[in-house]
């Protein structure tokens, strides 16, 4: 399976006897799937079929269809309504014997005349309105191709960009682990320091505090269980970008997760090293996760 991004844009228009129809499709992000069509009156009956097409096509994504349809080639046709043509010659020659100076109607005066003359286009064949019907959702299905090829192919250098990330971020844990603060030797320093600052603030030695307090600190700079989450979170990550399909929302939860490590391995930090390594792992996770926002 392949990755897909949530944003993109398709346009397709064909002709179909007298009709000429053209569809655009577009999709943003979201949390799940919205589907919404905006149709020109009288072609409500394609909206079924080809918002199944989508659905079944996306799995994420707010997405717009748009569809216009113009009748062409059609010549108008002059009709005069006979019924309303004589209702009015009635009326005027009960008029003319009742108001003697008055002028004589005029034939562009009666044809100008409301319902007396209609211009309409030629009747539709109810075979030609469903062939137009017809071809207008296989055009949609071919514009939603084009759409679902251009979320893959975004998706496709998303996944390039979180990779890349991915590699950022396991860079980073390999120099924190290395980092000369995390050494036996620097702890242990580290630690004696701070025993000798709480043995001059005492007023008597208390061995049992001591021993707590040496091992809560020995706890507090030890890293090794954010830097294994970490390695793992990101193992995940990398399988689920193989794999493909629609993991936006659990590469979502992963990145939360790598920002709950990085944010306590930076409050673990016990030296400038370490605390700029949890920094830069930090904005490189939030880039991860701004990405991720993008995927399907």
């Amino acid at each position: 399976m392949t990755l897909s991004s949530m944003t993109g844009f398709a346009r397709g228009q064909g002709v179909s006897g007298a009709y000429a129809w053209s569809w655009e499709i577009k999709s943003v992000n979201a949390k799940g799937l919205d589907v919404r069509f905006r149709l020109p009156p009288g072609w409500d009956a394609v909206e079924v079929p080809v918002r199944k097409a989508a659905t079944d096509a996306l799995g994420r994504g707010t997405v717009y269809g748009n569809l216009t349809v113009e009748r062409k080639g059609i010549a108008p046709t002059v009709r005069i309504n006979e019924p309303v043509l004589n209702a009015v010659i009635a009326t005027l020659d009960t008029l003319d014997n009742k108001i003697v100076d008055a002028a004589r109607p005029t034939l562009d005066g009666i044809l100008a005349l409301k319902g007396v003359m209609e211009i309409v286009e030629e009747d539709e064949s109810e075979g030609d309105r469903r062939a137009a019907e017809a071809a207008i959702i296989a055009g949609f299905n071919k514009t939603l191709a084009e759409l679902v090829a251009m979320r893959q192919a975004e998706g496709a250098t998303l996944g390039r960009l979180l990779t890349s990330r991915l590699d950022e971020i396991a860079s980073l844990a390999a120099r924190a682990e290395a980092a000369p603060g995390r050494k036996a030797e620097a702890i242990k320093a580290r630690l004696a320091e701070q025993v000798a600052t709480l043995l001059a603030a005492s007023q008597r030695f208390d061995s049992d505090r001591l021993h707590q307090e040496a091992i809560l600190l020995a706890a507090k700079a030890d890293i090794r269980e954010e830097l294994d989450r970490l390695a793992s979170h990101g193992e995940q990550a990398r399988k689920m970008l193989s794999d493909g399909g629609a993991v936006g929302r659990k590469l979502d939860f992963l990145a939360q997760e790598l920002n709950r490590e990085s944010n306590t391995l930076t409050a673990k930090a016990n030296d400038v090293e370490l605390t700029n390594i949890g920094l830069e792992l930090k904005s490189t996770v939030e880039q991860f996760r701004e990405q991720v926002q993008n995927l399907e």
